[in-house]
């Protein structure tokens, strides 16, 4: 997903996430409890289970009932956490190995406060924590070092998908998409007239598969996509360090 979200893009992810029937391999529900070093731990094994399940992002989600899913509201506020004198945020990015991208979303829905944290999936090696590798196993965290059938597939996965066919951006409307990519620059590359309507935009891009469906009906955008026409790379989190360099002698 984007760097950055419009409110009513949470509510909507937050609707989308509470229709799940159970906590799943890459979700994770609560209410109030923040404690840093599970939630340390849950970065890791989230961003793990996300990668083997080809997610592009997992999410721990803080106001939401773990038995039906009810959005009761938290009071849990990464802005103001503090753990031994550091900001939350930048104590957890310290402990974590590689350094992947996480970021906690807050808003409100009928006066209610949420927290989302989206955590991106492990791409290449898998996620430490203090120097342990987690994995959800169900609902349940567990070390990875302990299931050796979930980590030898998760290598696989790691070699399996190309990095260009990886999710930059997942379940995103097209208005957003379209707004993210300079898609007129690719039909002017391709010397393709450019469709008089949305659908025939999308469509092209997908044929070409710099886009594609998302499960939930909206759109993915590919790495290869984003990196070829993203109109800003740095609304890519993962690829904003990719940009092309020039360096003269």
């Amino acid at each position: 997903m984007p760097a950055t979200h419009t409110p009513k893009q949470l509510t909507s992810l937050l609707h989308e996430l509470c229709k799940l029937p159970q906590e799943t391999e890459w979700v994770e529900f609560k209410h109030n409890n923040a404690d840093p070093q599970r939630l340390g731990e849950y970065i890791s094994a989230l961003a793990n289970s996300a990668a083997l399940l080809g997610k592009q992002s997992a999410y721990l989600v803080w106001g939401v009932a773990n038995d039906d899913h009810a959005c009761i509201g938290t009071t849990f506020n990464p802005v103001t956490a503090r753990h031994k004198q550091q900001v939350l945020e930048s104590w957890l990015l310290q402990k974590l190995q590689p350094k992947i991208h996480f970021q906690f979303l807050t808003f409100e829905v009928d006066e209610r406060a949420f927290v989302i944290l989206e955590i991106a999936a492990a791409s290449h090696t898998p996620v430490q924590f203090d120097g342990v590798e987690f994995i959800r196993v169900g609902s349940y965290k567990k070390k990875l070092k302990d299931f050796p059938a979930k980590e030898r597939e998760l290598w696989r996965t790691f070699d399996r998908v190309p990095f260009e066919q990886q999710k930059a951006a997942e379940n995103i409307g097209s208005d957003e998409l379209l707004k993210l990519l300079d898609y007129p620059a690719y039909f002017d590359l391709t010397d393709t007239p450019l469709p008089d309507n949305r659908d025939g935009i999308l469509a092209a891009l997908q044929a070409d598969r710099l886009i594609t469906k998302s499960d939930s009906g909206q759109w993915n955008i590919i790495n290869l996509g984003a990196v070829l026409l993203a109109r800003e790379l740095n609304h890519f989190p993962q690829l904003a360090r990719k940009a092309v360099r020039v360096i003269l002698y």
